[in-house]
């Protein structure tokens, strides 16, 4: 067993259709520990840009929504469900046993994490490893989720359409139980006591105490231990540039969730779906002594204490959605400013104004203007 624990979330929940074109730049590699063929793990997926592979190592691997269904229920109908359902499960190790993983920091889910699923789904069953407790563990400051917690399970399975219909399935490992560990003893981790199959990392990985290993010793070390492994290229954002968005000189034009932070601080939620791949939902959760408010002009407001997750900077915003159950959404405005969220209906017959109370989980996406 894993020092500290470990837990598995099973992603089950029914997938998001709609897919974004998004103009973004798309160059993938392959690297292997052992000779396959490759040609008998890629299958097509729903875009029309196929996946361009390098067969040798590279010498420079140094750090460097939904469908708007008919028919709508009513808010009542959809806002009971608690956070505490969504939860992560607690499971046995034993179910990543033979999968592939995706190795990484999964904070926004964007299209970069999307494609290191994608592959690790042509090689076996997908699955994504992630680090819990590492802001605390490295005395970080906080920092609010980009997806929330309880929202990542509806996100996985968005994904299953990429992934030959497989719901990748997110590994959690609390990262005091692994960052005393060298590259070698990662990999050992994972090969010996997880028994996973193989990996699939970015072109920038790094892992081990103090980020000592990078993607060429991945492989060599995953060779080792009878692990496959695969190493992409980065996914490229050619939409902007990001001395706009930071000075991050890890940074070099890649999708990243600190791309998608800085687009949600400018407010500019269409380059966010970008990102993405999907529209950003926004979480909110009543609490007892902060109970949501509807007005009788169709309007619901919230304390920015009930978010769950980020929200775009202070602002109006037109093209949105109250999102209802898997299926269904109410148009909408949402106005942001300094202590509320005001959600402004924009279809009446939606509200039972004798039932806010019951209001739970309040779920909100952003259009693209």
């Amino acid at each position: 067993m894993l020092a500290g624990g470990s837990r598995v979330s099973h992603h089950l929940r029914e997938c998001d259709r709609r897919h974004l074109g998004l103009g973004l730049g798309l160059g993938l590699g392959f690297y292997s520990s052992r000779i396959l063929h490759l040609s008998s793990l890629i299958s097509k997926r729903p875009s029309s840009t196929a996946p361009r592979l390098r067969s040798r190592m590279s010498s420079n691997l140094q750090p460097q929504g939904p469908h708007r269904g008919e028919g709508a229920p009513t808010l009542s109908d959809c806002f009971g469900q608690r956070e505490d359902t969504c939860e992560v499960p607690s499971e046995g190790m034993s179910s990543v046993a033979g999968g592939i993983v995706a190795l990484g920091k999964f904070d926004a889910l964007h299209i970069g994490h999307r494609e290191l699923v994608i592959q690790a789904s042509k090689a076996g069953a997908p699955f994504l490893l992630s680090f819990v407790g590492m802001a605390e563990v490295l005395g970080w400051e906080p920092r609010t989720l980009i997806v929330a917690k309880c929202d990542r399970p509806r996100v996985l399975s968005s994904w299953a359409q990429y992934c030959g219909n497989a719901t990748p399935v997110e590994f959690e490992i609390e990262f005091s139980s692994v960052r005393s560990l060298s590259p070698r003893q990662f990999v050992e981790k994972l090969a010996k006591e997880l028994g996973v199959k193989g990996v699939v990392a970015g072109e920038n990985y790094r892992f081990g105490y103090r980020a000592a290993g990078g993607a060429s010793e991945l492989v060599r070390l995953c060779g080792e231990y009878g692990m496959d492994a695969y190493i992409i290229n980065s996914v490229m954002d050619k939409n902007q540039d990001l001395r706009h968005y930071s000075n991050d000189l890890k940074e070099r034009g890649q999708v990243s969730s600190t791309r998608v932070r800085y687009a949600l601080a400018l407010g500019d939620v269409k380059y966010v779906s970008e990102l993405l791949g999907r529209p950003h939902r926004l979480i909110l959760k009543s609490k007892e002594h902060n109970r949501f408010t509807i007005s009788s002009s169709c309007r619901i407001s919230a304390s920015k204490s009930c978010l769950l997750n980020l929200a775009p900077r202070d602002g109006a915003y037109d093209d949105c959605f109250v999102v209802i159950g898997h299926g269904n959404s109410i148009p909408c405005r949402v106005v942001i400013d300094a202590t509320e969220i005001q959600v402004e209906m924009k279809e009446a017959g939606f509200l039972n104004f004798n039932s806010c109370n019951v209001l739970e989980l309040l779920h909100i996406e952003f259009g693209s203007s």
